[in-house]
């Protein structure tokens, strides 16, 4: 890809209004998701593609994409400074995103387990994600109940529940848990 691909900032969500572009997009490791397509059947669609902020962040810090709101292009900084007006742990969430982009992950929402991220090894509908990836920060507590029913939710769906916490020096710990049967 030699010149960054048009996108444009809605409120939470960053479009790329040509599908083929958005196709383009996907394939480089199942970036966004085609508007109303659930689950895509293949990588090429005919339908804009839908990026997350962080999904976004992401492609832009790498030039892959390039983001306008109100007919106006932001920078990197600018469009990091309204994701983080925009959405809580921002920071924290990207931070842990482009870690494990760079070990190679596939990484999407969450929401439907109730965490952060589902990570996959090689990506949605050729695997199963094996993680489930909450971002804790630092000065936060976790209650214990909540533990176990992160726990036990992940163990009934076959993932590993994995808590994130971003360090003052910007190094990630990762904790992994396992359900073990008494």
């Amino acid at each position: 890809m030699e010149t960054p691909i048009p996108a444009q900032l809605v409120d939470k969500h960053v479009i790329i209004w040509n599908h083929e572009q958005g196709s383009q997009i996907y394939q480089l490791g199942y970036f966004g998701k085609p508007v109303g397509i659930r689950k895509p059947k293949s990588p090429r669609f005919e339908r804009p593609l839908e990026l997350t902020l962080l999904e976004a962040a992401f492609l832009l810090e790498d030039d892959k994409i390039k983001i306008t709101e109100d007919e106006r292009e932001l920078s990197f900084s600018e469009y990091t400074t309204i994701c983080i007006e925009r959405f809580t742990k921002f920071e924290d969430l990207f931070t842990v995103y482009k870690d494990l982009r760079a070990k190679r992950y596939i990484v999407r929402p969450g929401l439907k387990f109730g965490t952060d991220f589902s990570v996959y090894r090689r990506g949605p509908g050729i695997d199963h994600a094996p993680f489930l990836v909450s971002i804790i920060p630092k000065e936060s507590t976790i209650e214990p109940i909540d533990l176990v029913r992160a726990g036990r939710l992940a163990t009934s769906v076959r993932k590993r529940y994995v808590i994130a916490t971003v360090l003052s020096d910007q190094q990630i710990r990762y904790y992994v848990f396992q359900w073990n049967r008494p």
